[in-house]
């Protein structure tokens, strides 16, 4: 198997238009053509993982942080970055890094911390706009089934948890065959009026080559007229953080204990306690102190998160809780996320999970 066939696959699941301007996730070092021996999966492809790569036979690091984050301009280890590098470079390991656009996908990084705290009924705490596109297509009626299910395999009409949505109106098309045309209905060079069908519909814009290629496969028209209009619309699977509620309320106190087991955490750090009962928890991995007034807004108890800085506990202002459980430890279950994603996608492929910790934070208790 090729690498490009996993990185493929995993873009499928968090597409690279997700990611954040800042970062800088995909492929790293390698080339997407080398055949792929096996994959170690961690949250940061330090020197110590690339060995361990070697070790095992895997030729490919499947990290959730880029080891380049920021330019480059000369790479002769004077630091983890470099040192990292060379040792990819030298030992033919390809380095992929899945970082903000598995951050915003609903089942990705908030997905998995979701589901270790057992919330129900989540939804984006900031879901983005601008990502949607609108589809109108227009078909001759005996073909809108046909034409219909092929937008709808290409990955239009999700709505939510809802697929195969489109809104469909009856009207007449007009049209004249131009010389050196095959038309599916009608003469050359005679005027022609044809029942057909307005499709509408929904879909994320970077599947937009996808859905024009599936109507152009089946659409019995050489030239199919449709139209695309971006949409400012919330997208419901798609933004920073996870907002939910636990199956029943818990004390403040316990609901911490809970969450420093769940996430063996030797220290939670948490602004003051506000005398009430956590039911509704808002979560994002990693450093999460911009969604804090979004966690308020969505009428979080508790906001479960990391990297919180000192002046930031205060934003709390007695409205919630604000947990910071340590970055890495935030983040861990994603590890957990991405090798399950493949040995689903690849039952024989070696998806293997890292057994080096690389979280820089030590505890002294």
């Amino acid at each position: 198997m090729k690498i490009r066939e996993i990185t493929v696959y995993l873009e499928s699941v968090a597409h690279p238009s997700l990611q954040e301007d800042y970062d800088n996730a995909g492929l790293i070092t390698g080339a997407a053509d080398w055949d792929c021996t096996g994959a170690i999966v961690c949250l940061d492809a330090t020197e110590a993982v690339v060995a361990e790569a070697i070790e095992k036979k895997c030729n490919l690091v499947i990290a959730h942080h880029p080891i380049i984050f920021r330019g480059l301009k000369k790479i002769n280890g004077k630091n983890y970055v470099e040192q990292t590098i060379i040792a990819a470079i030298k030992n033919d390991i390809a380095i992929y890094a899945i970082h903000t656009n598995l951050d915003n996908v609903k089942k990705g990084v908030n997905g998995m911390i979701a589901q270790q705290l057992g919330l129900v009924n989540c939804r984006m705490l900031a879901p983005k706009a601008g990502l949607l596109k609108k589809l109108v297509v227009y078909v001759p009626v005996k073909q809108a089934d046909l034409v219909r299910n092929a937008i709808f395999e290409a990955g239009a009409g999700q709505i939510g948890e809802y697929s195969a949505c489109s809104f469909n109106t009856a009207g007449t098309g007009t049209f004249t065959p131009g010389a050196g045309t095959h038309p599916f209905a009608g003469t050359v060079g005679q005027p022609r009026q044809e029942n057909e069908i307005k499709i509408e519909t929904i879909f994320p814009g970077w599947l937009a080559d996808q859905v024009i290629g599936a109507i152009k496969a089946v659409h019995p028209y050489e030239a199919p007229a449709f139209d695309l209009f971006p949409l400012d619309n919330g997208f419901s699977g798609i933004g920073a953080g996870l907002v939910g509620e636990l199956p029943g309320p818990m004390e403040e106190i316990a609901f911490l204990a809970h969450v420093q087991k769940l996430f063996m955490v030797p220290v939670i750090r948490h602004s003051p306690l506000i005398g009430k009962a956590i039911q509704t928890v808002a979560v994002c991995g990693g450093a999460g102190s911009f969604l804090i007034s979004n966690a308020i807004e969505a009428g979080a108890d508790c906001y479960v998160t990391a990297d919180v800085k000192y002046h930031e506990f205060f934003d709390a202002n007695g409205q919630l809780v604000i947990a910071d459980i340590g970055h890495y430890e935030s983040e861990q279950f994603t590890i957990t996320l991405l090798a399950s994603l493949l040995r689903e996608k690849f039952p024989t492929f070696a998806a293997l999970k890292t057994g080096v910790n690389t979280n820089p934070v030590n505890y002294f208790l």
